[in-house]
């Protein structure tokens, strides 16, 4: 009989961060049975004084070729009845443990400086990573902030690596300027990229739930110069979004003035466009003279667009329609042995009004796949076939044995 892929999860609300680690630890070694290769930790921002001491107390008690992970604002991990918990401005420590057979690990720290730019070949990008195109790696990035440098890096991941899954999120805290760590094996960094590369017998699957539903009819930017839209359908933007608000219901009025989105279709040859179609990007501003929308990401003539809301109800049911969508092209309980969800800040208690939503709903879908991850300061996930940096997005990494 084949050697199979095995994943453990553990989660700890202990205040104490020796008894979290203890207990993580015991749980999670006792639940694998097998030798881990690789060790994901999460560990909430009410330890934040205590970051230091995190990977010296795990040592003494875990011994793991590949430990990788981040603090959070709030911490996700499946307890020992098999249900996630999203855990929300409360100490907590979550660890899994996995077995992989013929899998091949590789971890890297880079900083923006080390970075290639975006005109060098494959070759400089897998030069920097450590690690062949083939077999096909997969990647978990965890970031400490979302510079410019951090969107060149998945540029050249998507490059280099075209084949690849990449997926993650930014480290959080509780505040603005709340301190974030990043941990590997011995090493605590405060700045950078963390990443591990995953390579052979291991597939990797991700769901981006972006909360968002679109508004009005799709639009031709027809003029535009880096992120700043002049020409929407050769009109001018603001008097279209302004056309458009007018008609909308009340309701839907007033997520528009709080809630709205621009979505850039990501197919520019896809007649039907639909939920998950979109790359979800926020307004920044708009100039009243000239009637221009500014958004979060350059934009090209010739892309189409389509002005999005968000509130609870959207977003769950945003989610609810792409675990269908992953439920009828998949089957979600054949081979599927764990999951990773990377869920924003801005998610959770504050959007729903009540804990777990994500995570249960999921799981509704995904009965017996134990879950872990963090909220984020921003999430890492695939649309469209290109890796982005998201916002108010869950990311879920859905692994199985190839």
């Amino acid at each position: 009989m084949t050697d199979q892929m095995q994943w453990a999860h553990a989660i700890s609300t202990r205040p104490s961060l020796e008894a979290a680690v203890n207990e993580v630890v015991e749980s999670a070694t006792s639940s694998l049975k097998k030798s881990a290769d690789l060790g994901l930790v999460f560990i909430s921002s009410a330890f934040a004084s205590e970051y230091s001491r995190l990977l010296p107390l795990l040592a003494e008690k875990l011994s793991v070729p590949v430990l990788i992970g981040c603090s959070g604002g709030g911490i996700i991990g499946t307890n020992n009845f098999g249900k996630a918990e999203e855990l929300e401005s409360t100490p907590a420590l979550s660890l899994t443990l996995a077995h992989l057979p013929g899998v091949y690990l590789e971890t890297f720290h880079l900083t923006d400086d080390e970075l290639p730019d975006l005109d060098s070949s494959p070759d400089a990008w897998i030069d920097l990573i450590g690690v062949p195109a083939s077999p096909t790696p997969h990647f978990l990035l965890f970031s400490a902030s979302f510079s410019s440098g951090a969107n060149n890096l998945l540029q050249g991941l998507d490059f280099a690596y075209p084949k690849s899954v990449t997926l993650g999120g930014q480290a959080s805290g509780s505040g603005f300027d709340s301190k974030i760590a990043l941990f590997c094996n011995d090493r605590l960094y405060r700045d950078g990229v963390l990443g591990v590369a995953l390579s052979g017998n291991i597939i990797l699957e991700t769901i981006v739930a972006q909360g968002c539903r679109p508004i009005g009819k799709p639009l031709q930017v027809t003029k535009s110069d880096r992120n700043v839209i002049f020409e929407l359908d050769q009109q001018i933007p603001l008097g279209v979004l302004r056309d458009l608000v007018a008609s909308l219901s009340e309701t839907e009025k007033t997520l528009a003035q709080n809630w709205l989105f621009v979505g850039v279709a990501m197919d520019e040859f896809k007649q039907e466009l639909q939920p998950g179609d979109f790359l979800i990007r926020s307004i920044l501003g708009v100039d009243p003279t000239a009637g221009a929308i500014a958004i979060g990401d350059r934009i090209r003539p010739g892309q189409r667009l389509q002005f999005h809301v968000r509130d609870a109800q959207t977003s769950a049911e945003d989610l609810e329609l792409l675990l269908q969508r992953y439920q009828n092209e998949h089957n979600p309980q054949q081979g599927a042995v764990a999951a990773l969800m990377f869920s924003c800040i801005g998610r959770g208690t504050g959007l729903y009004g009540k804990p777990n939503f994500d995570s249960s709903l999921f799981q509704e879908y995904f009965q017996n796949i134990p879950l872990s991850g963090f909220f984020c300061g921003g999430e890492i996930g695939p649309v469209g076939g290109s890796t982005f940096l998201h916002a108010y997005t869950s990311v879920f990494g859905i692994c199985r044995q190839a």
